[in-house]
């Protein structure tokens, strides 16, 4: 085994053996980073006023948020990249009986946006994030450009696996 190869942090060596273990090694820090990030989601949201809203509320609550413009199920879950429509319609439902977005029902279609209460909640959580982690990232060695482009490659890397999923979805 080569010095490199004794160095690879993977999640599964079984996947990591052979050509691509570099793929292993990224998924793994997508494992940790995903992790991370929603961990510290949910403590910012609490932070926030609202200590029982999963990863999957908080990212839909700041999406109906977005740019104040009203959201429909299938805008939710093509903009966050969501097949399952189930679980978007669940949290939906969870953060109306929440008090925290609104619905209105126009002919066949429901549209979604944040309440008073989802814009504090939302404002809230910028807050938290000003205080305790944009002042961290700042002290990193990156600039923005760097963070656009891991954010770019990120997007390209998850076109690759969407294609992948459909590829095996075939099989």
């Amino acid at each position: 085994m080569s010095k490199s190869e004794s160095r690879r942090i993977v999640s599964s060596r079984h996947l990591a053996e052979g050509d691509g273990w570099e793929v292993s090694e990224y998924e793994f820090g997508l494992i940790i980073a995903y992790n991370a990030f929603s961990r510290w989601m949910t403590r910012c949201m609490a932070a926030a006023g609202q200590p029982d809203l999963n990863p999957l509320d908080i990212l839909i609550v700041h999406n109906v948020n977005h740019r104040g413009r009203e959201k429909r199920l299938t805008d939710i879950c093509f903009l966050l990249n969501i097949e399952d429509t189930h679980t978007v319609n669940y949290a939906l439902r969870k953060l109306l009986k929440a008090g925290l977005v609104v619905s209105e029902k126009r002919g066949k279609e429901v549209f979604y946006s944040t309440s008073e209460a989802g814009e504090a909640v939302c404002a809230a959580y910028r807050e938290v994030r000003r205080q305790c982690l944009l002042d961290g990232v700042s002290r990193m060695d990156m600039d923005g450009q760097e963070f656009r482009d891991i954010a770019r490659s990120l997007r390209a890397l998850s076109g690759q696996y969407d294609q992948a999923s459909r590829a095996a979805a075939s099989l």
